[in-house]
């Protein structure tokens, strides 16, 4: 079953100090799923941002990325025309502000055919998730 994954689900994966790092280091390596190319951009931030109570060098996340992660996965870009669909779709959907990030990440995934979008965010995507759209799962 094709599915794809958001940037919490890639965090927790790599940090062994994760509450659901298992969870989501079976799931990233399970497969080859889809994810929107931005989400190693929020994935890059998050490891060398601090946030999590260590940084990174940016050249250890960057070669971490590049040559262990990018490779499982299969990177899907929406292009203008998409982007501008979806962001006119944010309205019906109750969509402003910061979770056009999150909804995004779901646009990609239908893009990609997934069937599933896994999250460590589960409201954040539940709250604009319509029927048709990939199912919102948690690792």
């Amino acid at each position: 079953m094709k599915s794809a994954l958001d940037s919490s689900v890639l965090v927790s994966a790599l940090c062994a100090d994760a509450a659901d790092h298992q969870a989501c280091r079976k799931i990233l390596l399970s497969a080859r799923h889809s994810i929107l190319a931005h989400a190693l951009v929020e994935t890059f931030s998050t490891l060398t941002g601090g946030r999590l109570g260590f940084r990174l060098p940016t050249s250890q996340a960057a070669d971490l990325l590049s040559k262990q992660i990018a490779p499982k996965l299969k990177l899907c870009e929406l292009d203008p025309t998409e982007l501008f669909t979806t962001f006119n779709e944010a309205e019906n959907r109750g969509i402003r502000g910061g979770a056009i990030y999150d909804y995004l990440h779901l646009a990609a995934a239908r893009k990609a055919g997934a069937k599933q979008l896994y999250t460590l965010n589960l409201s954040d995507f539940l709250a604009f998730h319509r029927p048709g759209d990939p199912e919102i799962v948690q690792p």
